[in-house]
């Protein structure tokens, strides 16, 4: 039973409502397709359940969502509140607008919301300096260096990670704001995006860049858009990016369509910096939200795809490497006495 979300490997919680299915503390269940997601309170996205045999907890998910008083719902989608604290999703047979609006909604409004906290949280601090500074003599020469620096430093700090050829490659802020989408040849797309390299530290050097095209490509932009999209959506662009999928279905469609546009047409109108040099004009932090949404819910959606086609198998990878994952980021500042007794308790 596996216990870690699958995207930003945080642990999903437990229940004790759901008997075939003890864990989340959000489930997901649509019952005429046989489909159950565990949804993570960290990310809100939504874990597609890659066990076989499950009908047995959807039908005990459904048989509670219709005896509790405590709930909301449409004709096509509900939500209902357990008396010890689980939440229930239970899915009809939604438009896509407006499954998505439920499914995607909260992880993107959630960014939205961190994203504009930490703005808040920089200005009140920087503006507390500035005033703060002629009081305690602190303003002088360097005092806007000394306001830049934490800016300056966060700008460094990797804060994403992506796998590739047996390596971990280190991305900062300003390197994702440089990963390309561009068109191949002879049809497709690459992804480029400079980084550190492995055991590379802050100021060390810029390794070269990295190009990945088919699946690599798919699994790199899997780990980066939703870092580039970390100031989320609102409602509007949630609305817009399911026009943008209804519009070119297909994951590979998708991105090829956006690849070649963002190539071809530096005033290019599904970009933000529109009218700016035609080398940031295909970089994906440069299309407009609706259209990086689109993309990250078409990664979402094609893993779904490939798991109720039978590929179970790969899911099931992705989920035990997000176990390994949490266990190593757990286990990463404990004592080694501390790790020796846990094996101890757990072998008894």
């Amino acid at each position: 039973m596996y216990s870690t979300c699958i995207f930003c490997h945080s642990g999903l919680g437990a229940n004790e409502a759901i008997e075939h299915f003890p864990v989340g503390r959000r489930l997901a269940f649509d019952a005429a397709k046989g489909r159950l997601w565990v949804v993570c309170r960290e990310c809100e996205r939504w874990n597609l359940s890659p066990l076989e045999e499950r009908w047995e907890a959807i039908e005990e998910c459904e048989r509670l969502f219709r005896d509790t008083k405590l709930r909301v719902s449409t004709d096509n989608i509900g939500l209902a509140r357990l008396k010890e604290g689980t939440t229930l999703v239970r899915v009809g047979d939604p438009q896509r607008p407006e499954m998505a609006a439920w499914r995607y909604g909260d992880q993107f409004h959630r960014r939205r919301r961190k994203h504009y906290a930490l703005i808040t949280a920089g200005v009140v601090a920087a503006g507390g300096f500035v005033i703060a500074g002629p009081v305690m003599g602190l303003l002088g020469g360097a005092s806007v260096n000394l306001i830049n620096l934490p800016n300056m430093v966060n700008s460094l700090r990797p804060i994403a990670r992506v796998p590739v050829n047996g390596q971990v490659l280190r991305l900062n802020r300003a390197m994702l704001n440089k990963v390309r989408l561009v068109p191949l040849p002879r049809g497709g797309f690459e992804l480029q995006f400079p980084h550190y390299g492995q055991a590379v530290s802050w100021f060390g050097l810029l390794k070269p860049g990295v190009a990945l095209e088919g699946d690599a490509a798919i699994r790199a932009a899997r780990h980066l858009l939703p870092r580039i999209n970390r100031a989320g959506g609102s409602p509007v662009d949630v609305t817009e990016a399911v026009r943008v999928l209804e519009a070119t279905p297909g994951m590979d469609a998708l991105f090829g369509r956006f690849a070649k546009i963002a190539r071809a047409d530096r005033f290019n109108p599904f970009a933000d910096n529109a009218g700016t040099d035609r080398s940031a004009s295909h970089a994906l932090a440069s299309l407009r939200a609706p259209v990086r949404l689109a993309l990250e819910m078409s990664l979402h959606e094609e893993d779904e795809r490939r798991a109720l086609e039978g590929e179970l198998a790969e899911l099931e990878d992705r989920w035990r490497e997000a176990e390994e994952v949490a266990a190593i980021s757990d286990d990463m500042f404990l004592p080694s006495g501390v790790t020796a007794m846990l094996k101890k308790l757990k072998g008894s």
